[in-house]
């Protein structure tokens, strides 16, 4: 049940890191739920280096749509230069 759980907040993250970022980020629906992951993941390492505990809750999918903010904006500078 964890692995639903997963995709569902990872796909809640991607949409509102898409929906807040500005440009325009042509990706499926595969593609955001994989950024909300990763970005959960980049966010809970940033969490964790300042010291805040982000294991759920809002403060959690706080975190993790900065760290898919983060890596849209590192996807929007690799796909810029192909």
């Amino acid at each position: 049940m964890s692995i639903i759980w997963t995709i569902i907040i990872g796909l809640i993250a991607g949409l509102l890191a898409r929906a807040i970022k500005p440009g325009n980020d042509a990706m499926g629906w595969i593609m955001t739920i994989v950024l909300g992951i990763a970005g959960a993941l980049v966010g809970g390492f940033i969490a964790s280096a300042i010291g805040m505990n982000a294991d759920g809750g809002f403060i959690g999918l706080a975190f993790s749509v900065i760290g898919a903010i983060i890596l849209l904006f590192i996807y929007e500078l690799i796909m810029s230069k192909r």
